[in-house]
């Protein structure tokens, strides 16, 4: 039996053209400045926007380029063993320095360009 339309739904939804169902917001009264505030610190450990800290905050240092390097390196190596049908293993296991020495301070140099732009970005200059 059909429901009369005078008793409605209490939680409606309504869905976009994605098929991806979105909630209604809040609908009721407004609320007050304790709920507010309680609303604002629902999540422990997060800090608010504005004090979130870039990347670029902090100074770039050898061991974090080292450390993409080498990711850098295996994506390399991965990527020629997967689509280098010709290439031998040593050979692609000796181009893994090679790409690591390349690498490693073009990362560390890009980071500190970017870490020296961000600071005289942020005092003004």
């Amino acid at each position: 039996m059909a429901r009369p339309t005078r008793n409605r739904r209490t939680t409606k939804h309504r869905g976009n053209a994605a098929g991806m169902i979105e909630a209604r917001g809040r609908t009721g009264r407004k609320p007050t400045a304790s709920e507010k505030k309680k609303a604002g610190a629902s999540r422990p450990g997060a800090r608010p926007a504005s004090t979130r800290r870039s990347r670029y905050d902090k100074p770039p240092t050898w061991r974090g380029a080292a450390v993409r390097a080498v990711i850098a390196a295996a994506l390399v190596y991965l990527a020629l063993v997967l689509l280098v049908k010709h290439a031998s293993a040593t050979r692609d296991l000796v181009l893994l320095p090679i790409v690591l020495a390349l690498y490693m301070p073009l990362i560390y140099y890009t980071d500190r360009y970017l870490y020296r732009r961000q600071q005289r970005k942020q005092t003004g200059r």
